[in-house]
Parts: structure tokens; C-alpha cells; sequence
């Protein structure tokens, strides 16, 4: 009895879900009735009159400053440090020294290398003088300038690495990091100094595909800083990437003079304002207005105020939420821009206002 009672329950509920989602379906369609009998049987569309208007391709974009050099110092031999000449936020010049590693050791296995060398010069000499006698062989002459060469070799490594115990700067920059103290003692690699030069700035921005297509190297950019709004910078564009990122935008270098005693700083947040010339007006229609995609290049235009014509045109650029028209429509035409899902060519359809 009491399982015909739960059974009797859910065949009710079922019947009342089955009549819920009826009444819905039926509520729908009677508003899409409606919409239709607005226009007394015609399709119901959207339109949007063509003129022409003058179009503003200025954009702006923002990213950050990086230096143009940043270079990390590294020792090249062991020892232990001498000396150090310069301070975090000191400024230096190419060829200056920053810091010299103990060279007693280095200096032992440059004199051993000069010596070797010499000997190495003399007994030469001497092989060349009893060659001429027959008192040597040619093998044993040019063994004795195979030993010649490779001492010379063996000195210049050892001068390079006694010249390598001055660490010098390569740029002219501004000590960012001292990774090193007075006695320290350093291996081959160790990082010793960060320098960066910061009288030329790099503003690294994004821009879409529309925007690329517009850029070009060289190209003169103002660039603006919130941090001083009273000074005006100007760059040029140096970079531009051949491909784009997978946010599909498009990475773009700005190359900036910083003027004023390095005002700007890497990291500082910037923005680049891209200018061009005003252009003439042209014809643009909104972006919905194409069937299916702009790259289908066909539009609906509205004909005698209640037929949908299938056109084709030619898009042009885009431009924000527009395409320009290059060929196929003229100022004063009206194209269709929402409700072509519904259309064919020849379609009766009904403007709503």
C-alpha cells in the first residue's frame, strides 16, 4: 500500500515537471511569435546607416621601462678579494676598475709562463743553427717550434688572467648590485657586480593586429610617466615581433633617451601614445554587420525599407568595433547588423526602431 502511494507521488511530479517545461517552451514561442508579428511576418532586424567619417587611428598602449644594458659580472679566476672601488649606486665608466681579486698566485704562473718561454725562444735558436749543420733533424726543428708556440700561447693565458684579476666595466652604467665583500674569496663564475645603463630606456608594450599593422622600425612614439606628468619623452620604435604572443598580441620595443639626469628608472611604469595623420573620411560599417565573419566580406543591405540584399564587399582595416569598406558600398545605404542568422538574400524583414 505504501509503495503504490510513493509510486503514485512521482508519476505526479513527473506529469507537473513535464507541464512546467511546456508552459516555458510556450511562453517562448509566443514571444518569438511577437517579435515576428512586429513586423506583420517579416523577419525583425537591426540596421545602421552608411556615411562617411573621419576615423582616429591614435592609440595608446602601456608596459614598463627595462634598461639597455644590464650586464652581471662574473669573475674569471680563484682568489681571494683585494680591493673594491665602488659602491651599489655608484656611476662608472667603460675601462674602469671595480674591483681587483689578489693576483700573488696568478703573478707565479705568469713568471713560471715567461720563463718557459724564453727557454722554449732560446732552444729554437739553437735547433735552427744545427739544422743548417745537419745536427738536427726536421722533425726535431719543427718539435722544438711546436714547443715555441705553445709556450707563447701558455703566456698570453697567463697575462689574460693576471689582466682578469682587474674586474673593469664594459658600459658605461651605474652599479645596480655589489654581490661582493673585501676578502671574500671568489671562484670562476661568482657573481660580482650587476651594472646597468640607464641613459637609454627600453618601454616594452603589447598591441593587437590591427594596431601592428600600422607600426613600423623607426617609427617616432611619445611616451608619458604618471611619475612625472610636467616632463614629455620621446622614443622611436625599434623593435616590432614577427609573431604574436598567445594572448595573439604582438610585443613592440620603444627605444627612450633618458633626458633630465636619468629621471626615469627601469621598472617604472610608461605609456607610448602612437599618433598618425588625420585622414580623409572613409565608409566603415559596425563588425556585426558582416555574415558570418568580416573575412566573409558579405553584408545584408536594406533595399526599398523591407528587403534584405546579399552583397559583397571588400573589408578594409579594423578598426576597434568597425571594419572599413573599401568597395561595394556607398554613403547613404542602410546594412543590416543584427538578425542575418535569419536572412537570405531577397529576405522581407522589418526595421525595429
Amino acid at each position: 500500500m505504501k509503495r503504490g502511494i510513493i509510486t503514485v507521488i512521482i508519476v505526479i511530479a513527473v506529469l507537473a515537471g513535464i507541464f512546467f517545461v511546456l508552459s516555458k517552451n510556450k511562453e517562448s514561442n509566443d514571444a518569438k511569435t511577437a517579435l515576428v508579428a512586429q513586423g506583420g511576418g517579416a523577419v525583425s532586424v537591426r540596421t545602421a546607416a552608411i556615411k562617411r567619417e573621419p576615423v582616429d587611428l591614435d592609440f595608446s598602449a602601456n608596459g614598463n621601462f627595462i634598461p639597455v644594458q644590464q650586464l652581471n659580472f662574473a669573475a674569471e679566476n680563484a682568489g681571494r678579494v683585494r680591493n673594491i672601488y665602488v659602491e651599489e649606486g655608484s656611476r662608472v665608466s667603460k675601462g674602469q676598475v671595480l674591483a681587483r681579486i689578489d693576483a700573488e698566485l696568478l703573478n707565479t704562473d705568469r713568471q713560471t709562463a715567461e720563463a718557459n718561454y724564453q727557454n722554449a725562444v732560446r732552444d729554437l735558436a739553437r735547433y735552427e743553427s744545427s739544422f743548417k749543420t745537419g745536427g738536427v733533424t726536421q722533425q726535431q726543428l719543427d718539435q722544438a717550434k711546436l714547443s715555441a708556440q705553445n709556450a707563447k700561447l701558455r703566456l698570453q693565458q697567463e697575462n689574460k688572467k693576471l689582466n682578469d684579476a682587474n674586474i673593469r666595466s664594459s658600459i658605461n652604467g651605474i652599479v645596480n648590485k655589489k654581490m661582493i665583500e673585501v676578502g671574500a674569496v671568489v671562484a670562476p663564475g661568482t657573481q660580482l657586480f650587476e651594472l646597468v645603463d640607464v641613459s637609454k630606456l627600453k618601454l616594452k608594450v603589447n598591441v593587437n593586429e590591427s594596431q601592428v599593422a600600422q607600426l613600423k622600425l623607426g617609427d617616432r612614439v611619445q611616451i608619458r610617466s604618471n611619475v612625472f606628468p610636467n616632463d614629455s619623452f620621446s622614443g622611436k620604435i625599434t623593435f616590432i615581433a614577427a609573431k604574436a604572443d598567445e594572448s595573439l598580441n604582438f610585443p613592440i620595443e620603444i627605444e627612450v633617451e633618458n633626458k633630465n639626469k636619468n629621471t626615469l628608472k627601469a621598472g617604472m611604469y610608461g605609456t607610448a601614445v602612437f599618433k598618425f595623420p588625420q585622414e580623409a573620411p572613409i565608409i566603415t560599417v559596425p563588425r556585426g554587420a558582416f555574415f558570418g565573419s568580416v573575412s566573409s566580406n558579405q553584408v545584408f543591405v536594406l533595399e526599398n525599407g523591407k528587403t534584405a540584399k546579399l552583397r559583397k564587399v571588400v573589408a578594409g582595416r579594423i578598426l576597434g568595433d568597425r571594419v572599413e569598406v573599401l568597395e561595394g558600398l556607398k554613403e547613404g545605404e542602410t546594412v543590416i547588423t543584427s538578425g542575418q542568422i535569419n536572412l537570405v538574400d531577397g529576405t522581407e524583414v522589418s526595421v525595429i526602431k
